[in-house]
């Protein structure tokens, strides 16, 4: 089959090849899915890059979000699920061949039925970015009658970020760098946009809440923003940490201790199963009613990877990045 690989860590210029490669066959309680589109996200071109961990094994297709049609089964799954359409998550999670590829090796639990309504490059964008996002809302408890600031509201996890707490019935701020981003980010269920290359995040918040801060943040860059919580949050709120620029941040505590301020920090490849059942019903749910607004900023062929590959990293993006694999 042909796929995109890595035998080494390094730029994706450097080290991104694609050719043939073995198919896989699937095992025990396995499927094997026929990919469409793979979607690209920062983690994973943090893993070719060798900044986010080192290669672990002799060849890598990159990649774990993707979408397709399952195409064979392995002993102990119904034979009845050969054809159904499918969005997977963690395909090259603590294994060496992702999404990058003409087909993927998966537990079936790892192929998620996908409804007839929700094409194939807006399911690739599911996985990493709206598990995050309905985890990050959940572990700050959003609901009816609180407010969460959400960074970076028109990128991939903060666009569904919003959605979600919407759903929940929470007033939405979030941050945005320009005009464009705004826009995506209204289209999205935000109250408020923050512009804050052009305004005080910190004066935008307190006119909003009337001088009482948000109940929670939902943060994608702790080592650039965590500066700016003081500014922000009322007295016993809720952070929700799902990345950050640097390795290491300042964290302002004696604002937190003094406000009784809560830190929670996520990883979604980690993330409990019964959060992912959770958020696989919700998802589902919304995607069949039509809830989901999905953003795909950039659409490449797997024979440019390497150009999809450093749009994520140009930052420059409005939404997901996606692979087609045809």
């Amino acid at each position: 089959m042909r796929a995109a690989y890595y035998d080494t860590n390094g730029t994706a210029r450097d080290v991104l090849r694609v050719g043939d490669v073995e198919t896989p066959q699937p095992g025990r309680g396995e499927v094997r899915v026929r990919l469409a589109v793979s979607g690209v996200n920062p983690s994973d071109v943090k893993s070719r890059a060798g900044l986010t961990r080192k290669i672990a094994f002799p060849r890598v297709i990159p990649h774990s979000d993707g979408a397709g049609e399952i195409e064979q089964v392995g002993e102990g799954v119904s034979p009845s699920r050969v054809g159904e359409r499918v969005w997977v998550w963690n395909g090259q999670w603590r294994r060496p061949f992702g999404t990058a590829a003409a087909s993927i090796v998966l537990p079936s639990e790892q192929a998620v039925p996908l409804p007839a309504n929700i094409g194939m490059e807006a399911a690739a964008c599911l996985g990493i970015p709206a598990y995050t996002a309905y985890q990050a809302v959940l572990l700050t408890g959003t609901a009816d009658g609180s407010t969460v600031l959400i960074a970076a509201g028109a990128g991939a996890v903060g666009h569904y970020a919003i959605q979600f707490a919407k759903k929940r019935k929470a007033t939405v701020i979030t941050t945005v760098s320009a005009p464009a981003k705004a826009e995506i980010a209204r289209q999205a269920g935000a109250d408020h946009v923050i512009d804050y290359k052009r305004e005080d995040v910190g004066e935008r918040v307190m006119a909003v809440t009337g001088k009482r801060g948000v109940d929670a943040v939902i943060e994608v860059d702790l080592a650039a923003n965590a500066r700016l919580l003081p500014d922000v949050l009322a007295p016993n709120g809720v952070v929700a940490i799902y990345g950050s620029g640097a390795p290491a941040a300042s964290i302002p505590f004696q604002f937190l201790l003094q406000n009784s301020i809560t830190m929670k920090f996520l990883f979604v490849y980690l993330m409990p199963q019964e959060q992912r059942a959770r958020a696989t019903a919700e998802i589902t749910r919304m995607l069949e009613g039509g809830e989901l607004v999905h953003n795909v900023a950039q659409s490449f062929e797997l024979g440019h990877i390497v150009a999809a590959h450093e749009a994520v990293e140009s930052g420059k993006a409005m939404g997901n990045i996606v692979v087609r694999i045809a």
